[in-house]
């Protein structure tokens, strides 16, 4: 809600929620219609796109409900609980001749944007191996028993740690080295639930895991290694590593996040060498983090978009808006059907910790 006015190409007809008393609120503080049921939405002849924000294991039942009725759909992360459930979808749609497109939208930001154009201008040569962190803190030691969202609603914490932060958080870095390297070729991961007394509620309920690794091969030749967890010092980063040089973007989340390129044997300023040499004198790492290289700028454009500063400087509606413009053209837009899909395979295997696991391509 906080980013739809970027987009005035799409007009917001209404907002369903099975909870009540949180539909009323939410519809009162932004002065949108509520509609009576999942069914009077999608019975709404003015409905072209349905775009489920709903908690991931409905995902599928709604995203299916919605194909049916000749909705395109714009779907939060994953698709589906199952590979099989993604890909009925994704054939469904495809019967229909409609639009089924999936979170995140951070993976068309004009970070994603500068990043790619360095990569095609050979900045760093070959990129080879890849490190994406979405590492979000020790979230349950926080009071997030108090956060609330601009209309009031509740944090789910408990249901977060249910589904398992890989679930929530790794698609953000998914769909970054998708869009820049291409379809996995094999996904080979670990995960665990590492601190299972995420506090009070949380004692009697099966818990997702809390921390996954895992190591992909692309098609393009290039490695990743993509971690997730709920424990280590948050780091949202992305390090891309070629020939002639190191590409770093500090925080996949910052639709404009700054973006930093270091040239193979590139002299470091003064303040690394000074915190290079203190880090070796002390025998360990300062707590603080210099970005290396040189950062980059972004082009100049006539208006930059008004993201919230809080919590996070995603454009999330970008991906609705990128969808509605290919429909109006006739046209795929990247995040989309068969992508998709290959999107929530490698979370799913990265979620389960499977071995050798070759997802479909798109």
């Amino acid at each position: 809600m906080t980013t739809l006015a970027n987009h005035p190409q799409l007009r917001l007809v209404g907002v369903w929620d099975r909870d009540a008393v949180r539909l009323d609120a939410f519809a009162r503080y932004w002065k949108v219609s509520p509609y009576a049921s999942l069914d009077a939405v999608l019975a709404d002849p003015t409905v072209s796109i349905v775009v489920n924000l709903t908690t991931p294991e409905s995902h599928y039942a709604v995203n299916r409900a919605a194909l049916t009725a000749g909705k395109h759909v714009y779907c939060e992360k994953p698709l589906a609980m199952t590979v099989e459930e993604a890909s009925e979808l994704v054939a469904l749609a495809r019967e229909r001749a409609l639009v089924l497109a999936g979170a995140p939208a951070n993976g068309l930001s004009d970070a994603q944007a500068l990043c790619a154009s360095l990569l095609a201008a050979g900045t760093i040569g070959t990129p080879r191996l890849v490190y994406a962190e979405m590492e979000d803190g020790p979230v349950f030691k926080a009071n997030w028993r108090a956060w609330r969202s601009r209309s009031g609603a509740r944090w789910p914490g408990v249901h977060e740690f249910e589904v398992g932060c890989t679930l929530e958080h790794a698609g953000y870095a998914a769909s970054w080295l998708v869009s820049l390297f291409g379809p996995v070729a094999e996904v080979s991961a670990i995960s665990a639930l590492t601190f299972p007394d995420k506090g009070p509620g949380t004692e009697t309920l099966t818990l997702g895991p809390d921390f996954s690794v895992g190591c992909l091969k692309f098609r393009s030749g290039v490695t990743a290694r993509v971690t997730c967890g709920l424990a280590a010092p948050r780091d949202r980063s992305l390090t891309v590593i070629g020939d002639k040089g190191t590409i770093v973007v500090r925080d996949l989340w910052d639709n404009r996040s700054p973006v930093h390129v270091e040239a193979v044997g590139a002299k470091r300023s003064l303040m690394h060498r000074g915190l290079d040499w203190l880090e070796w004198k002390m025998g360990r790492k300062l707590p603080m983090r210099l970005y290396p290289g040189m950062r980059v700028r972004y082009p100049k454009t006539s208006s930059a978009p008004a993201l919230p500063a809080f919590p996070s400087q995603i454009d999330f509606v970008r991906g609705i808006a990128v969808q509605a413009d290919a429909i109006n053209r006739g046209e795929t837009p990247f995040f989309s059907g068969a992508t998709a899909r290959h999107l929530t395979e490698v979370v799913l295997a990265l979620n389960s910790g499977w071995r050798d696991y070759r997802p479909f391509d798109f």
